[in-house]
């Protein structure tokens, strides 16, 4: 393996590979906050603050929203780099001399 984490028979990345990769994980990071935020206000923030709740009611809704929040933002970011790298993979199989890799486990190529 080399620096960027590529096998050594497909080579360095391209400047924008390296882009598209960056201008994803920005997308996924920036998509996770704001579903995260919606799901935190849906949950906690809103009912909190329309209904006037206060003490254990506040507190259990508080973190019942944050834990949510979070399973919400690290299953957006999984989600979205996970099609991004079965997108990327398609591509680069599609190119003409680069190995593609194997579609089904267990089938493998030499060269793979």
């Amino acid at each position: 393996m080399n620096d960027m984490g590529d096998t050594v028979g497909q080579g360095r990345r391209s400047q924008a590979e390296r882009d598209a990769v960056t201008v994803e994980i920005g997308y996924a990071l920036a998509s996770a906050v704001a579903a995260a935020a919606l799901v935190f206000m849906a949950l906690a923030g809103g009912p909190i603050l329309v209904f006037g709740l206060s003490g254990g009611t506040a507190r259990t809704l508080t973190v019942v929203g944050v834990t949510l929040a979070a399973l919400v933002f690290v299953v957006r970011v999984v989600t979205v780099l996970w099609r991004f790298t079965e997108r990327w993979r398609a591509r680069r199989a599609a190119l003409p001399g680069l190995p593609a890799q194997p579609s089904q486990p267990g089938r493998t190529r030499p060269d793979s």
